[in-house]
């Protein structure tokens, strides 16, 4: 199957408004940009996050991504292996990246990638297809999920140009260049 044809959600589990805005904020910007068609959050509904992500894509494209707030991860990961998709937790206890990227970008199933909160429960770990690592050290979510996206499209997710943006980023060795698009 051609990865295009992958349908990727990441589900970032326990998201806390008070603690959390600016992570799940970076992953949904992390998703959207390398190739997720939604984030989804469990934990309280935080409208500012969706409110972002949504200006986001209106200036910079990509606006078919979706944010959903309050899903109950438990009913996902069910419904998910029940519509034969499989899902790939990001944590640090599980096998390295380069040990597993192959298999999973071979596998025609679309991707749930779970990125974990405080304390992922036991559950997530047994239901997932693969755990997998970013090296095995403690590190953030955001960075466990642009290096496994990275590695999933092979480097290709960093060309993305998006036909829907307004504003377009023009490569600069020095300053900012922005234009609107044509």
């Amino acid at each position: 199957m051609k990865s295009s044809e992958w349908r990727i959600v990441v589900l970032k589990l326990d998201h806390r408004p008070e603690r959390d805005k600016r992570l799940t904020t970076h992953i949904g910007l992390t998703a959207r940009a390398f190739g997720a068609s939604e984030l989804q959050t469990s934990g309280l509904k935080d409208p500012k996050i969706v409110e972002t992500l949504e200006q986001v894509c209106a200036q910079w494209g990509n606006q078919e991504f979706r944010v959903t707030t309050s899903v109950q991860w438990k009913r996902q990961l069910k419904k998910w292996k029940e519509e034969n998709g499989e899902i790939i937790h990001l944590t640090m206890y599980g096998l390295h990246v380069d040990k597993v990227i192959s298999e999973i970008r071979e596998s025609p199933k679309s991707k749930l990638i779970v990125v974990g909160g405080p304390k992922v429960p036991f559950e997530v770990f047994k239901t997932a297809d693969y755990n997998v690592a970013i090296g095995h050290q403690p590190h953030s979510e955001v960075t466990a999920l642009s290096i496994f996206l990275d590695r999933l499209f092979q480097g290709k997710n960093l060309y993305t140009k998006f036909q829907d943006a307004k504003l377009e980023i023009l490569p600069s060795a020095h300053g900012k260049q922005v234009r609107e698009s044509e």
